[in-house]
């Protein structure tokens, strides 16, 4: 299984909607909820370099961006690359 992490809110419209898309995508996920959670606070800063805004997406350790760049990676068909790579 692929390993993706999503740092989010709980106040999150745009958390939520990456959520339901790789739901529907059926990609898995594990979430890591930083307004809750110091230590995932802290974890995200540190795998993003600094970023403040969620969601932040992060594949086997590597930082991919917000909503838009995981899109963006979808209709490019990388997602499935990404994916597909960590399942190896």
């Amino acid at each position: 299984m692929a390993r993706v992490k999503i740092f989010s809110t709980a106040r999150c419209p745009i958390c939520d909607k990456t959520k339901n898309l790789l739901n529907k995508w059926g990609v898995p996920y594990v979430e890591a909820k930083v307004d809750a959670d110091n230590a995932a606070l802290r974890e995200m800063a540190q795998v993003t370099e600094g970023a403040r805004t969620v969601p932040q997406i992060v594949i086997d350790g590597k930082w991919i961006g917000g909503f838009t760049d995981l899109t963006m990676l979808h209709m490019d068909g990388e997602l499935d690359e990404l994916i597909a790579a960590s399942k190896t």
